[in-house]
């Protein structure tokens, strides 16, 4: 639902519309008064001249349409219209889906939806529905700046209830827009109406979930077991459940609940990816991140509205953010490398970042570096680029010019991992230029090229081995000095907590050195680049 791009106001579009209407040319008068909906959803005149050109056309619909790309100013008109018509739960539809397109916009904030006599004029569970369809489009909870336009559907819910008190689907759905809206007491007090009406899964659910807004957890696992009672082949629940306990640190019991669905349907997605971030939170090892990265690959069509992946990386060294460089100067680039071109520049500077969602989504990110030539990235490597006259480069050029640059390393070897995709990895110009640079001399260009390859690891089960074994090596070989004050060091530890299928012994290594060193520039890293972000 394109909006229009005119920037006249509402007062405007209206005066428009009231002179094509003298003109008798309805069809540009609904053009303005829809453009008006949009400026202003509720001015009276608005709708007063809607009803003008409902009344010179009939009512006629066909002046607002709808398609693929319907105008939502045409769409709201449409619902009025409808609603003029009797045929408010149409228009409520409309309403829906106008919140959805736009949530922040008062739509139903009109006296037609808000009236008390409004739902003896509809099925109660289409009501139901309708306020089913808000809780769908809107975020749960709904953040505060965006409630008040939601609120008149909350009267609808309201005045349903009183015309329908012992509806069960009415009164759950009322109970999940009311939590949405931080009307926790009135959600789990309507939720607990209508699962007393009759007993249901979705009844249940809606109970469960209302309780544990409320706090009341016990409560709420009981009620979510009891939904699994009623519907044992409703995986969601159990997941629901699994997330419930873990959130109040009872992983083994919401592991129990996981393998539960995985032992009905192994490919369930809620429940694969519930169970690996389930499993890195309670060892910490990073190959059940892994195999979540693989799923995800192998069904994108079932992962797509997850964040389990992107959770448990979030502000982790090397897993979703770049880890502290040691006091040591790069080493001077070699003397065939040149300064990478402008356009190699600015395509990093647009690129770089300190963090990032997970290693796959790094590499996704890199491939607009795709089409630079080899000579271009090392020279991005060798040479970074200043930090861009954007808020996050202004903040990190002049707070903290080197992380800028150990960020701009990382990407431009991540862009390396795109350079002639064409050829087998075992033997491709990528392969063997990174294992060069990572296997030099220590520091910030070897680090980067060695996380790079750890990325490779992750979206390409085949280089595993070969990169585990790599990073095992380079570690050992940093961990046999000492590491309390060696930050490259650690640096490594946590790139190889990283690594996927590292082995046993090297994983043991790292955790050693992690320990011996202490988290506390690790934390203070990541409370600055948190800072950098909010200011950016």
């Amino acid at each position: 639902m394109p909006e229009d791009d005119a920037a006249l106001s509402a007062e405007e579009e209206l005066a428009l519309a009231r002179l094509a209407l003298g003109e008798g040319d309805l069809r540009h008068a609904a053009d303005h008064v829809a453009a008006a909906l949009v400026r202003s959803p509720t001015l009276p005149e608005a709708h007063e001249t809607l009803a003008r050109l409902a009344a010179a056309s009939g009512g006629d619909l066909d002046l607002f349409p709808l398609g693929q790309h319907a105008f939502v100013g045409a769409v709201v008109a449409r619902a009025h219209l409808l609603a003029a018509a009797g045929r408010p739960a149409e228009g409520l539809d409309l309403l829906a889906a106008a919140t959805g397109y736009a949530p922040g916009a008062p739509w139903a904030a009109v006296p037609w939806v808000t009236a008390a006599d409004l739902p003896e004029r509809l099925d109660p569970e289409r009501t139901a529905r309708i306020l089913m369809q808000v809780c769908a489009v809107t975020p749960d909870p709904v953040p505060r700046r965006l409630r008040e336009p939601l609120l008149p559907y909350l009267t609808l819910a309201r005045n349903a209830i009183t015309v329908h008190p012992s509806h069960p689907l009415l009164l759950g759905a009322a109970s999940a827009l009311a939590r949405r809206l931080g009307e926790v007491a009135l959600a789990v007090a309507w939720a607990t109406r209508g699962v007393r009406a009759e007993p249901t899964k979705l009844g249940e659910v809606w109970l469960g979930y209302a309780y544990r807004s409320a706090g009341r957890t016990d409560d709420a696992l009981a009620a979510l077991e009891r939904a699994v009672a009623l519907d044992p082949d409703d995986l969601a629940v159990y997941a629901d459940i699994a997330g419930t306990l873990a959130d109040h640190g009872r992983l083994d019991a919401a592991l129990g609940w996981v393998d539960r669905a995985l032992a009905k349907d192994p490919t369930f997605d809620c429940a694969v990816h519930t169970a690996h971030r389930l499993r890195f939170q309670r060892d910490g090892d990073v190959d059940h991140l892994v195999a979540l990265a693989d799923f995800v690959r192998d069904h994108p069509d079932d992962s797509h509205e997850h964040g389990d992946l992107a959770e448990c990386c979030r502000g982790r060294p090397w897993l979703g953010q770049v880890t502290p460089g040691g006091p040591d100067p790069a080493p001077a680039p070699p003397a065939d490398v040149t300064h990478p071109s402008a356009n190699a520049a600015r395509r990093l500077q647009r690129l770089t970042h300190p963090a990032w969602s997970h290693p796959p989504a790094a590499y996704d990110a890199a491939v607009g570096l795709a089409t630079l030539d080899l000579a271009d990235l090392l020279g991005l490597l060798a040479y970074p680029p200043d930090a861009p006259p954007t808020a996050l480069g202004r903040v990190l050029g002049e707070q903290d010019p080197a992380l800028w640059a150990r960020s701009a390393q990382v990407w431009a070897c991540l862009g390396l991992l795109h350079h002639r995709t064409d050829e087998p990895w075992a033997e491709s110009t990528r392969h063997r230029v990174l294992r060069d640079l990572a296997g030099g001399e220590p520091g910030p260009i070897g680090e980067a090229a060695l996380f790079a390859l750890v990325t490779a690891a992750w979206v390409d089960p085949t280089a595993r081995a070969d990169v585990a074994a790599l990073v095992a090596g380079r570690l050992s070989a940093a961990a046999a000095g000492p590491t309390r004050r060696n930050p490259p060091a650690v640096s490594l530890a946590h790139l190889a907590r990283a690594t996927p299928a590292l082995d046993g012994t090297a994983r043991a290594t790292a955790d050693a050195v992690i320990a011996e060193a202490g988290s506390g520039p690790l934390r203070r890293l990541w409370r600055r680049l948190t800072a950098l972000f909010r200011r950016a």
